[in-house]
């Protein structure tokens, strides 16, 4: 099996379970911030995200994201040669990961295209139909996410060859989904019978849980992105520490001493995960003060977008682009100039050349998510309903979208038995 190595082997797997974890997480992240009646169809828009991105990374998008484009195509989108998996085995990876077996690397990188079309429906809960949905991710998987993939990540891909750094997604996953979600909440408009532009969290207990599972799993995210149990992963797994550390900290004392006068537990958890999204990019690359600055200044950066988002009219649901997109920016721009071959010898150190190319990755990042997103949700409009009609918003979409309920108040809503006696099913 040529230079595969057990220890990075090992590494990388335990590390794509982390990150298999991340998705369930989100749904509880997710799950606890909507109201109670649209808790259960908040949870289901992450999880189909594991069964329809999952079968489809083996399919077909593993191959369009990694293997060598025809020609000079290489440049922006992968070919067919690892459709089905074909040629993806237990041999060494080589130009992707040359110490642990192609399909460890394919299976680490299928857990990053799971979860980020999840982090776009946060933007449109509590109104988007199901089907909608899994025909936007289905499409999206392919057309948007694979060939950014392609662009950062591949040997050849135009962002890699001219030296754009993405430790572990901040433009691959986090800008990426950010522009979908922003767009996704312009074209689906805003929840009917809102009262103010935000609701309160049904179930903040969940959220904090979500939160916990996020960051627990975020270790894997990027510490397992240096594909080799080494000092890179010890640096990436520190950095994963100390920066959503210092975000948290400093939203919980913004709220404590600038805004409310009280440090809220839904603040904290926020705050941390723009921490995790802000140092995703620079997590490899930075040293762990470094990471703890670029923190605290996400976390500060996405509590002030929290607060803005109300005033430009987009129902961002939860507020996706406010942490995910402003974080991930300031995160893959500071990697520009934070970079240090101390940390990691292979990229290059900060500098001003290194922080317009960075520049240009988010920007193409942007335009293209954005563009095709726009394009996506408006074809699927003409083919069917994207959003639920106004009574089943009104009424809850868990019982309209999967009949079902998270809290039963009754046994005789529950269909199960009272006093020994069957009780029927609603």
């Amino acid at each position: 099996m040529n230079n595969v190595n057990s220890g990075d082997t090992a590494f990388v797997l335990i590390s794509a379970g982390l990150v298999l974890l991340m998705t369930p997480g989100l749904a509880f992240f997710y799950g606890g911030l909507v109201r109670s009646k649209n808790v259960v169809h908040t949870m289901i828009l992450s999880l189909v995200c594991m069964a329809v991105v999952g079968v489809l990374w083996l399919v077909a998008g593993y191959s369009l994201a990694f293997s060598p484009g025809p020609g000079a195509l290489d440049g922006v989108l992968g070919g067919l040669s690892f459709v089905g998996l074909r040629g993806v085995g237990a041999e060494a990876a080589k130009d992707l990961a040359p110490t642990i077996p192609h399909l460890a690397f394919m299976l680490f990188q299928a857990m990053f295209a799971v979860i980020t079309p999840a982090l776009i429906s946060g933007a449109v809960v509590e109104r988007i139909r199901v089907k909608a949905f899994v025909a936007f991710v289905a499409l999206w998987s392919l057309l948007v996410y694979a060939p950014v993939a392609h662009w950062v990540w591949a040997p050849g891909g135009w962002l890699h060859t001219r030296g754009v750094l993405d430790f572990a997604g901040g433009t691959v996953v986090h800008i990426n989904a950010a522009a979908a979600a922003v767009v996704g909440a312009l074209v689906l408009g805003k929840r009917r019978g809102l009262r103010q532009p935000t609701v309160l969290p049904h179930n903040i207990p969940f959220a904090i849980l979500g939160a916990g599972l996020l960051w627990f799993g975020w270790l894997g995210f990027n510490g397992g992105s240096a594909l080799a149990a080494g000092g890179l992963a010890a640096y990436a797994f520190a950095n994963t520490f100390f920066a959503p550390a210092a975000a948290a900290g400093a939203w919980g004392l913004l709220e404590l001493f600038l805004f409310h006068g009280k440090m809220s537990g839904v603040g904290l958890a926020s705050g941390a995960v723009a921490g995790l999204v802000a140092v995703t990019p620079a997590a490899g690359f930075v040293t762990p003060l470094s990471a703890t600055v670029l923190g605290a200044m996400a976390g500060v950066a996405s509590l002030l977008a929290v607060r803005y988002r109300p005033r430009l009219g987009i129902d961002d649901s939860l507020d996706v682009f406010a942490v995910h997109g402003v974080a991930a920016t300031l995160g893959a721009l500071l990697t520009g100039l934070l970079a240090s071959k101390v940390v990691n010898p292979d990229a290059a150190d900060g500098s001003f050349r290194l922080f317009l190319w960075q520049g240009v990755g988010v920007l193409a990042t942007f335009a293209w998510s954005g563009g095709l997103s726009f394009l996506i949700f408006k074809g699927l409009g003409l083919v069917m309903r994207l959003r639920a009609d106004e009574q089943d918003e009104w009424s809850g979409m868990d019982m309209s979208e999967s009949g079902e309920r998270a809290y039963v108040t009754s046994d005789i809503e529950s269909g199960g038995e009272r006093n020994g006696h069957a009780v029927a099913s609603m």
